[in-house]
């Protein structure tokens, strides 16, 4: 656990009170815990990130403690303690593109953890994605979000499905397609909703883990916000750990025989189809300018 370590209580032993080596010590562990106090938050949250996960890897959870020591540095980050306000050029619509473009400011990244913020302006979409193996953590900065999430159903396997109303493509899956044609989604999942809510900041942190708590998730900006995200390990393309994107079509959508869900969580449930990267995703890489990350 990422603690600090400290000295014993030794109040009652003379013997401690005249041996300079010990009272040398003390004094470096104050000076410690004066320098901790004089972190910067951004400083603070990297150094947390290095205790977190230095044991972790793909598929491999934080514990428990962990876990909360990181989301009590992240709960407290403000704008401010990265160098973000809404009046930047981020967070503006500048053309009428459909969908705008999402920045993203890069803190840091190595082979076990990355850091970094996404700056949506109002209507910005990042759509549907998967964080194979990896524990994420979302701190919404400011603004409100819309963030839809999923799980992949348990003992539900792949199939190939027949279209109540197929459809070769259907920019919004959740609504019925008035023109069908005779084409199905090949190689499409069962997931159920994990999450589905507007969320303002100030808010606390939303943890995503490899197999649960919205692996798969979907964040719309219903104003220009900013979430600064935390992934442990970060993507990876050598070991197949690469992004994936999906479509979701409602439970109703297709006909299906022998899937093990109540006909009252059929709401709750949706398929997902995996796809190439929209072509409409405009992620634009931006300097970040707030306090510096000095590496340790």
């Amino acid at each position: 656990m990422g603690i600090e370590t400290t000295l014993p209580n030794r109040k009652d032993n003379k013997e401690f009170y005249q041996s300079p080596v010990e009272t040398n010590s003390i004094t470096k562990t104050r000076k410690c815990r004066r320098r901790h106090r004089k972190m910067s938050p951004v400083q603070k949250l990297y150094e947390t990130c290095k205790v977190v996960f230095s044991l972790c890897g793909a598929g491999i959870v934080p514990s428990s403690d962990d876990i909360q020591n990181l989301c009590s540095v992240l709960d407290a980050m403000r704008p401010v303690d990265v160098g973000l306000t809404p009046e930047l050029p981020y967070f503006r619509i500048t053309t009428a593109k459909r969908t705008p473009a999402i920045t993203y400011l890069h803190l840091f990244e190595c082979d076990k953890f990355s850091m970094g913020i996404f700056c949506l302006p109002p209507s910005g979409v990042i759509p549907l994605h998967n964080h194979p193996g990896m524990t994420v953590f979302s701190k919404l900065l400011f603004g409100t979000m819309h963030i839809k999430s999923y799980d992949w159903a348990v003992d539900a396997p792949e199939k190939t499905l027949t279209a109540e109303n197929p459809t070769t493509e259907n920019p919004n899956p959740s609504t019925e397609n008035p023109n069908p044609s005779q084409v199905a989604p090949p190689a499409t999942r069962l997931a159920k909703v994990k999450v589905d809510a507007d969320f303002r900041a100030p808010c606390n942190t939303s943890i995503l883990y490899p197999a649960d708590g919205g692996n798969m998730h979907c964040f719309t900006a219903v104003t220009a916000c900013a979430v600064l995200d935390v992934l442990g390990p970060p993507y990876s393309d050598p070991d197949g750990r690469h992004c994936q994107y999906y479509l979701d079509f409602p439970f109703s959508h297709f006909t299906v025989d022998g899937v093990p869900v109540p006909e009252e969580e059929r709401e709750s449930h949706a398929w997902l189809q995996e796809i190439e990267k929209p072509d409409d995703l405009a992620v634009v890489g931006a300097s970040y300018r707030g306090p510096k990350i000095q590496e340790k």
